[in-house]
């Protein structure tokens, strides 16, 4: 089964994976087994820091042989679902030690704040906790921060995650979007802006370029 959803909102912590019983033999590879209700079943865990995913197999002790079922999204038996539960105990045990899941919201409004004196507005007072604004002085948005779910951008899951909207230039966008934590803008104009996770996946230093220039393009339009 596919883990692999953690790398979407969290940055893997490569010197915590030895204290987490990960093995590897090439330091890109990391894999690490442990028993699965009550020792009658293996699950061996696989971890790829190049390809970013994050996958689990369970295996009969007595036979050897695969657990099929146990991948097979159309199984629902309460059996399945018990160990199914038992390994999302164990992958999120192995999130919150060898994952970095740190949200960059607060600390991006603070920067804002201090870089263009901008203070968050709510332009939707029925879903201020979901979506805010920063203007320029012009009045005219340089960020649309808001909560949307993974499957808005793309990428499964109904997870829920913070993103910004920022205007970038056309020229660039191509470039720029790489579909792990810059993708094309959710619902605004996809040639002049684009959508950027507010999570440990995303480089601050970037996010705070990103912005700088997004404020930038949108300035001069009250200057013609």
């Amino acid at each position: 089964m596919n883990y692999s959803y953690i790398f979407r909102s969290a940055k893997i912590k490569k010197d915590s994976l030895e204290a987490a019983d990960f093995v590897t033999t090439d330091g890109v590879t990391y894999t690490k087994s442990t028993s699965v209700s009550g020792g009658a079943f293996k699950a061996d865990i696989t971890l790829s820091l190049t390809e970013q995913t994050l996958t689990v197999h369970l295996f009969d002790t007595t036979t050897g042989e695969k657990y099929a079922l146990f991948d097979m999204p159309s199984s629902h038996g309460a059996f399945v679902a018990s160990l199914r539960e038992e390994v999302q105990k164990i992958i999120d045990e192995i999130r919150a030690n060898c994952f970095e899941s740190k949200d960059l919201k607060n600390n991006y409004i603070a920067w804002i704040k201090n870089q263009f004196g901008a203070d968050p507005d709510f332009p939707w007072p029925d879903d201020a906790q979901y979506s805010f604004v920063f203007r320029c002085p012009n009045d005219k948005w340089f960020a649309l921060v808001m909560r949307i779910k993974y499957k808005q951008l793309a990428l499964s899951g109904d997870e829920e995650v913070w993103v910004v909207n920022m205007k970038a230039s056309p020229d660039e966008i191509p470039n720029l979007i790489d579909h792990k934590s810059i993708f094309p803008a959710w619902h605004m104009n996809k040639k002049h802006w684009i959508t950027v996770l507010l999570t440990a996946v995303t480089d601050f230093e970037k996010l705070c370029e990103l912005t700088t220039k997004s404020y930038e393009l949108v300035m001069p339009l009250t200057k013609k």
